[in-house]
């Protein structure tokens, strides 16, 4: 079990495995029975991760006491256990069960052939000892109470939960199924049989336990599967470094690993945290934390991330964060965030499956009265086999597992693409977006811009500089780091400012050796009450009409120059625009720069509509307009200035630069921002959607269909039940499609 922030803090998050759940509706009985105790905020448990997130305030809910009350529900909870584990243990024991009943119900089909009058020929060739009625009865007896007992106390603590679940159909379906027949062996005798006796039905209760067994066990592959699929960042973790420290080279736990160490990294190794290239030049493989294929060469200065493998040379690094601090840890725990979060559309598929349950049970009372009062009144017989194949045939686990493995499946598959979905409504909602309003500067453009142009009025060159970046010495704005950039390179002497203050995508003020010092685009100079020069704005016209952008520089409430700046296109904005018009979705450029530049952008985008000199609080404003006239908006941006937009979108995402801060930002966080993976997150997010609607259609259309079929008899109970086991291998199975499907749609829009 591991436990986040487990100190005296208000908010602790406790997560642990979970074993002995047979459906969605277990999960769903864990949630509701958990989300009562007092103390505890928030639960959410994953069925097909077999995975339970609980968050408690305060200090009176501990782990043993969450364990305890999962005990009582029936289930276990694995405190000191990975999911997988769990899983591979799970699995194991449903093939030794399953193994055993097919052993015991092979010679019990035997009685099979008497009821199906095609096949009462081979019933003729069989020998007689299958048909005799004590041998049915103790090799049904042990598959029914012995290798079925698991069945009986999940239906057990269901219903004392007065809830019910799958386990409670599979018991009462083949309870009466083998109660029937236990009636007819001891009214005609144990030794009363062979191919002309009463029919029994063990074999329908037998098979109906196997071909359940057998569903569950491929469900549990499956769901094997999908942790690979979902958590397969494990595999990227290196449980050691190799580090040097005072010349002395040792190797450590990456957890041990401090901020400052040097790491050394071989030949083919993977990186085993995340710092910065000090000595040594090779290429890295960061395909399968960024979904980018082709290496990527890094030299002295640049990033690496834990998780990445190291190509031909040699390198040491500079360890910025190690152990669970790595952007890899980090954007695993997101995806485990964005996992135990539920869609809208996963809650109402939970909401039908929770009353599924007892209206089938209703459903198949009525079938019994039905044919034994009205159908053939008195043929009671007839009426329980009808009843029992409802019974058997209606089971809510295809629906209860429509929704969750798909979008587990797609967390996976987008966060190995760098795409981290903090919660699964945001998939949802981007399928549907049809308007993505985009940030220009560090969304667009590539977020560095340089200074081009230095225009003077009354102060030299180097004045103005030292001057401007005296105000920008503290602010994080891409056009201050330009200013200081430009200053550093030029070996300016950078004088102190006092009492500085920033606005916001509008400037700054303050005060160098006494003297009032502001810089800034017009508004927010013109918002200080300062006057700009006409020589001025002409300069400014000027360099804005070849799409720089210019910032003014005050002094003594007289713009003494103007700064222009350019910034370039990202490489792949341009087919980023033409992908999101082929998806039918509408770009928006919207920006705090002027209107030139970003006029100038728009038009080389192909971008019709576009919003300039916009504060934070006027991109959010745009949004909201947009959502008021029906339109799904997606916005996407920088993290930082741009978040009270993205918070406010339908979906927001988040451009991260390989940022630790950005991943706090925005519904989606695109770990590398490359512009490539919003189309890519919206066409995977369409065809998960997809997906899970198929999921939901075969599962409704599958009981619309065959429980009608089993309520006037056309279905034997040993068909309805193995329909019903395959039903929910049918529904894995789709899900498990979207993967590679992702992969290849994923492999086209490159």
């Amino acid at each position: 079990m591991n436990n986040a922030g487990e100190g005296n803090g208000p908010n602790r998050e406790l997560d642990f495995t979970i074993q002995g759940m047979s459906c969605a509706a277990c999960a769903a009985r864990i949630e509701k029975t958990l989300g009562r105790m007092e103390g505890v905020t928030e639960v959410a448990v994953s069925f097909p991760l077999r995975t339970a997130w609980v968050q408690v305030s305060g200090g009176q809910v501990t782990k043993e006491l969450l364990a305890e009350k999962v005990g009582q529900l029936g289930f276990s909870a694995k405190l000191n256990e990975s999911a997988s584990e769990g899983l591979h243990r799970e699995r194991s024991w449903l093939r030794l069960r399953l193994i055993a009943a097919i052993a015991l119900t092979l010679p019990l089909m035997a009685g099979m052939a008497t009821h199906l009058p095609g096949l009462k020929p081979v019933a003729e060739l069989l020998p007689d000892i299958f048909f005799l009625p004590w041998l049915q009865l103790v090799l049904a007896t042990i598959v029914q109470f012995v290798i079925g007992m698991p069945f009986y106390f999940g239906a057990y603590y269901a219903v004392r939960q007065r809830s019910a679940n799958m386990d409670v159909l599979v018991v009462v379906g083949t309870t009466a199924a083998y109660l029937y027949s236990h009636y007819v062996v001891f009214r005609d005798g144990l030794f009363a049989g062979g191919t002309h006796g009463s029919p029994l039905y063990f074999e329908t209760s037998a098979v109906v336990m196997t071909a359940v067994l057998l569903g569950k066990y491929i469900e549990t592959a499956a769901s094997l599967k999908v942790q690979h699929e979902s958590l397969g960042f494990d595999q990227l973790r290196v449980q050691s470094a190799v580090v040097e420290r005072g010349g002395v080279i040792t190797s450590l736990r990456t957890e041990y690993v401090r901020k400052g160490d040097i790491v050394h990294v071989g030949e083919g190794e993977f990186v085993p945290v995340d710092g910065t290239i000090q000595h040594g030049e090779s290429t890295l493989d960061e395909s399968l934390l960024t979904g980018e294929s082709a290496a990527v060469a890094k030299r002295p200065g640049d990033g690496v991330w834990a998780g990445t493998r190291n190509g031909a040379g040699k390198l040491t690094v500079v360890t910025g964060a190690a152990g669970h601090e790595t952007l890899l840890s980090r954007i695993q725990e997101l995806v485990h965030q964005g996992q135990r979060a539920k869609s809208s559309l996963q809650s109402q598929v939970d909401a039908a499956a929770s009353w599924f349950v007892p209206v089938m049970l209703l459903a198949a009372a009525l079938t019994l009265i039905i044919w034994g009062l009205v159908v053939e009144p008195g043929n009671w017989s007839k009426a329980a086999l009808c009843a029992i194949a409802v019974l058997l045939a209606a089971c809510p686990c295809a629906l209860g597992l429509a929704a969750p493995i798909s979008l587990v499946i797609a967390s996976g598959r987008l966060a190995k693409r760098g795409i981290v979905a903090k919660e699964a409504g945001a998939v949802e909602r981007l399928a549907s977006i049809r308007t993505l309003v985009l940030d220009k500067t560090g969304t667009l453009t590539e977020g560095k811009p340089k200074v081009c142009f230095v225009g003077t009025l009354g102060l030299g060159r180097s004045s103005l500089l030292r001057l401007a970046v005296a105000l920008e010495a503290e602010s994080s704005h891409p056009l201050a780091d330009a200013i200081r950039e430009e200053a550093a390179r030029i070996g300016l002497v950078t004088p102190d400012a006092e009492r500085i203050s920033y606005a916001a995508g509008g400037g700054a003020q303050g005060w160098i050796r006494g003297v009032h010092a502001a810089i800034g685009n017009a508004k927010y100079v013109g918002n200080l009450g300062l006057e700009i020069s006409r020589e001025a704005r002409r300069q400014a016209s000027e360099r804005e009409a070849l799409g720089e952008t210019v910032v003014y520089v005050m002094e003594r409430e007289a713009c003494v120059g103007i700064i222009g700046f350019r910034d370039l296109l990202k490489g792949d904005a341009s087919q980023m625009v033409r992908e999101l018009k082929r998806l039918g979705v509408q770009p928006i450029v919207a920006t705090g720069d002027h209107a030139a530049p970003t006029n100038a952008v728009a038009k080389a985008l192909g971008i019709q509509e576009f919003h300039a000199s916009m504060l934070p609080e006027s991109k959010l404003a745009l949004v909201e307009k947009l959502k008021r006239s029906g339109k799904r908006v997606a916005m996407a941006g920088d993290g930082w200035n741009d978040a009270p937009a993205l918070a406010g979108a339908d979906v927001g995402i988040a451009m991260g630069n390989g940022t630790y801060g950005a991943l706090n930002a925005g519904h989606i966080t695109l770990i590398f921002s490359r512009l490539q993976a919003i189309t890519e997150a919206i066409r995977l997010s369409r065809l998960t959607i997809r997906n899970i609607r198929q999921n939901l259609v075969f599962a409704l259309c599958y009981n619309a269909v065959i429980i009608p079929f089993a309520a006037i008899g056309y279905l034997q109970p040993w068909m309805a039940g193995t329909a019903m086991a395959l039903s929910s291998v049918s529904v894995v199975a789709n899900a498990l499609r979207l993967g590679a499907r992702m992969e290849r749609a994923a492999e086209r829009g490159r």
